[in-house]
């Protein structure tokens, strides 16, 4: 099939994700539909390997430039409601692909979201990248902030974090926090796993229906102020995020690897940067920051009793004609009295 070196060999599935053609997974769909062909031969086996440089590789006709790298790029769209999170639709129905004007660089949607839910969703020419972020095992949490209509009870709370079973296969555990309260409350849910329409089918199961929702997170990547429709690029260090979060976990021979429900439950406990960032963006007061800081770390503990030592030294400042004299210290408080080394202070 090729004739170049076998160090200069990559995977056909992989060429085709590197060059913006399709995800990785979605590349192995191609390559067994017949629909790509390698020097004028139609290849069907996955696996088959090939040169980017010297090979001449189509699909559905379209030849692939030899040698030329796409540079990769990674986007972050908030995908409005009725618009459809696959490149293509067969129904011809609004996608997020119809939203990226002005952008030549061929991408494609990282997961999906569902028909009527908006929020973040991430598009990008990085086949590899795409397949570690939807691969189960990466567990890369997902925030949702959802509007249910009727509030779950404290014991249903609970079930839903330990996981409910939807099909007869268990969730995995996820994490719940009730944001505002009333007869439609709005929950933030954080997920490792993306079933289909899971959230939805997470409440139905307790006899609740979701009216609204939004996804605002993935991993390190917040959905922030970008209005519907509109994207952005993603920063260098929110790349450098997912990538570290898709690396499988790694562990040292003397070590214990953690089971898969630890995993779950450490991806969807709390984030502490999350505590002090409030939910509209915008900074928290400076009492609360105030209060945060006092809290944390032994060397702000110690600094306390230092403050709360100040006011009784001030107190007990008074004229030195009183403080003067055996005689004066005798008459006085003994329990009042500063000793020598506190005078000085």
């Amino acid at each position: 099939m090729s004739f170049s070196n076998e160090e200069d060999l990559q995977r056909l599935q992989k060429i085709l994700a590197q060059a913006g053609i399709a995800s990785r997974r979605k590349a192995e769909e191609l390559i067994t539909e017949g629909r790509v062909t390698v020097n004028g031969k139609v290849v069907t086996e996955l696996g088959t390997k090939a040169d980017p440089s010297h090979d001449y590789i189509k699909v559905d006709g379209h030849l692939l430039k030899r040698g030329e790298t796409t540079e990769l790029i990674y986007l972050a769209l908030h995908k409005p409601d009725n618009v459809m999170s696959t490149a293509s639709d067969p129904q011809r129905r609004k996608t997020v692909m119809d939203l990226l004007e002005g952008l030549k660089t061929r991408v494609f949607p990282v997961g999906r979201l569902d028909y009527h839910s908006t929020g973040l969703i991430l598009l990008t020419n990085d086949g590899e990248l795409a397949n570690a972020i939807t691969t189960a095992k990466s567990h890369i949490p997902k925030t949702y902030m959802v509007k249910s209509k009727g509030s779950l009870t404290p014991e249903e709370e609970e079930q839903f974090r330990n996981g409910v079973p939807l099909s007869g296969i268990r969730t995995a555990p996820a994490g719940l926090r009730l944001v505002r309260r009333g007869d439609n409350p709005w929950y933030e849910v954080r997920l490792i796993e993306g079933r289909n329409q899971q959230i939805r089918t997470m409440f139905k199961h307790f006899g609740h229906l979701v009216e609204k929702l939004r996804r605002i997170s993935i991993g390190d990547v917040e959905l922030g102020t970008l209005k519907p429709g509109e994207f952005r690029f993603l920063e260098p260090h929110e790349i450098k995020g997912l990538q570290r979060m898709s690396r499988p976990v790694r562990v040292a021979k003397d070590e214990v690897a953690p089971s898969e429900l630890t995993l779950a439950r450490r991806a969807v406990a709390p984030r502490k940067p999350a505590a002090k960032r409030a939910p509209s963006g915008k900074a928290l007061p400076r009492t609360t920051t105030r209060t945060s800081i006092k809290a944390s770390g032994p060397a702000a503990q110690s600094s306390a009793p230092s403050v709360k030592r100040s006011g009784p030294s001030v107190k007990r400042s008074g004229p030195p004609v009183k403080r003067s004299g055996p005689a004066a210290g005798r008459t006085g408080a003994p329990s009042k009295r500063p000793s020598g080394p506190k005078r000085g202070r």
